[in-house]
């Protein structure tokens, strides 16, 4: 990958707090609106989905998730899942899986309109995602203004997924930008505090015209 960043070569960690050149978003929630009840919407009863999609299941979907945005394959976590929950249920869990797509709402309201306005004033744009390679391409080919991106960091590729602060480490000496001149924007206060504990300026996203009011607080051109 050849690195556009305002003349720095590597990962700068000098501490020093210069003008904000640099944004990297946290991708779910704060770019991609999405709905995870899509994926089985009409192919199964509410009942059904609100059991499969239990965020108190402790060996449930979001269990497995958090395994495969760490680098465990699909053939895997459905064996495993099977295990705890039978054919019947693993197979609404590959279900959902295979209709990931339509989880994808689109991009959240504003933020298109945003990025393209920061893109167009020379910020340079970057990505954290918790998610697979797979499902991550998926969402790019649904969105484009996720095109304006340098670069992602996929927590499944890295085996390392926020708010672990070594990933935020790591994004800055992948993508070579200098933490006291970047900002993450994030939906968790989790993230955004493992971000600034890197010395990283942090904003909790709460919608595209309170991004855009924090951002000028930053002297940001938006």
């Amino acid at each position: 990958m050849e690195l556009r960043v305002d003349g720095y070569d590597g990962y700068d960690d000098d501490g020093g707090r210069g003008s904000v050149r640099h944004l990297i978003f946290g991708l779910r929630g704060t770019l991609v609106d999405w709905d995870p009840r899509a994926a089985l919407a009409g192919q199964y009863p509410d009942g059904v989905i609100d059991m499969v999609l239990d965020p108190e299941d402790e060996w449930g979907i979001w269990r497995f998730r958090t395994l495969m945005n760490l680098g465990w394959d699909q053939k895997r976590v459905l064996a495993d899942y099977e295990s705890t929950h039978g054919p019947a249920v693993a197979w609404v869990f590959r279900l959902y899986l295979e209709g990931f797509a339509r989880t994808v709402k689109g991009m959240q309201p504003g933020m298109a309109g945003l990025l393209a306005d920061l893109h167009d004033r020379g910020l340079h744009l970057w990505g954290l995602a918790n998610t697979t390679a797979e499902h991550a391409r998926q969402a790019s080919e649904l969105l484009e203004p996720l095109g304006l991106l340098e670069d992602t960091l996929i927590s499944a590729e890295e085996h390392l997924r926020m708010p672990d602060g070594l990933v935020y480490r790591l994004a800055l000496r992948r993508f070579g930008i200098p933490a006291g001149r970047t900002i993450f924007v994030g939906d968790s206060w989790d993230d955004v505090a493992a971000a600034e504990t890197c010395g990283i300026r942090g904003l909790l996203f709460t919608g595209a015209a309170q991004l855009r009011t924090d951002l000028r607080g930053f002297g940001l051109p938006c």
